[in-house]
């Protein structure tokens, strides 16, 4: 079976920058590279911004902040190309890290370059050829599983992984930072979420389950899939959150982003990932996958859903500030104030069903 590899697109004018100052950059890190690279854009990424520079025989990815962008913990490029570099020996999905740049006088910004992983990345709907086949897509939804939990195993107290998070009182550290940025990135008409704040803080447990290496955004659409054979992930990309911490929490992330077939319509709207296709299992049912294949104990997973919603619905209104204060023009983010308040919604839902 073969599936059409991920394709890059024409460059968004707002997200343009130097291309000469960026290839005399490259070419005096990478060997063999020759010409002016042709600059295309891949599609998604909200928050950083990817592109492929093909060069005559050579493809690189570039991975950089967004214009505007100010955030001191967020954005850093430099972190997450140490992360990858750091992990890519006990990992082998990880892309090989080629040319990192700290110069601002290239292009302003911090930005790296990598491999490219030629596969398939899933966007909001399975290939046809994938989608008539409901045990197949289950089959992939597993090996997504696997991945996960093959990156939660690795030692996280080996020296070279040490420096990459803080690790023990992951979770109280987490509920009071999101709480903080939630009211940093008020904006006139948003939900205070009060109400949802304050379940976090008292219904937090106690200790952290484990010290694990976590991604922090894992989705169908930071994996690559092999183009011959979609059940093999050749590539997990998008390392900029991760670190050291609360393997449960990681999960939590990944489920605020799993909208299932019988979903409300609008949370439906908010699908980037075919989550809702015949063979992948509902929330509750990766959850359970989840404690089948790690042997962690799942049996009380709501404050671990509702974070993850929260840190979504923060991250969302975020977006939503750097689009109302012009900092972006991008139309794609005219509804996220809309949708911030829809998650914020979503975890009363999911706080007055929990046990």
């Amino acid at each position: 079976m073969s599936i059409d590899l991920d394709q890059a697109r024409a460059l968004r004018e707002e997200d343009a920058f130097d291309i000469a100052a960026v290839d005399a950059f490259l070419k005096t890190r990478i060997d063999g590279l020759s010409g002016m690279p042709e600059v295309r854009q891949f599609p998604g990424g909200a928050s950083n911004l990817t592109y492929l520079l093909t060069y005559a025989g050579r493809e690189l990815v570039l991975r950089r902040a967004p214009p505007g962008a100010k955030a001191k913990s967020a954005h850093d490029m430099l972190r997450e190309a140490d992360v990858m570099a750091s992990l890519k020996p006990h990992y082998p999905w990880v892309p090989a890290i080629l040319a990192r740049c700290g110069d601002a006088s290239v292009i302003g910004q911090d930005f790296y370059a990598m491999e490219r992983l030629r596969g398939t990345i899933l966007r909001r709907d399975l290939p046809a050829s994938l989608a008539r086949d409901a045990e197949a897509t289950g089959r992939l939804c597993e090996s997504f599983l696997d991945r996960l939990v093959q990156l939660h195993a690795i030692d996280a107290t080996a020296p070279d992984l040490a420096h990459i998070g803080r690790g023990e009182g992951y979770i109280a550290r987490q509920v009071t930072g999101w709480n903080a940025r939630w009211q940093q990135a008020a904006t006139e008409g948003c939900d205070a979420a009060e109400d949802v704040m304050a379940w976090l803080i008292d219904a937090q447990p106690a200790h952290d389950n484990a010290t694990c290496v976590i991604h922090n955004d894992y989705r169908f659409d930071n994996v690559v899939l092999a183009a011959d054979d979609p059940q093999r992930i050749i590539g997990v990309l998008d390392w900029e959150m991760a670190t050291l911490g609360d393997p449960l929490m990681d999960l939590g992330g990944s489920l605020a982003y799993w909208v299932q077939a019988d979903d409300d319509a609008v949370f439906q709207s908010f699908r980037r990932q075919p989550s809702n296709a015949p063979g992948m299992p509902t929330r509750a049912g990766l959850v359970a996958l989840y404690g089948e294949r790690s042997g962690r104990d799942v049996s009380n997973f709501a404050f671990y859903e509702v974070f993850g919603l929260f840190r979504l619905a923060v991250i969302v209104q975020q977006i939503w500030r750097r689009y109302a204060l012009g900092q972006t023009r991008n139309r794609q983010f005219a509804g996220f104030g809309d949708a911030a308040r829809y998650l914020v919604a979503r975890c009363r839902r999911v706080i007055g069903a929990a046990p």
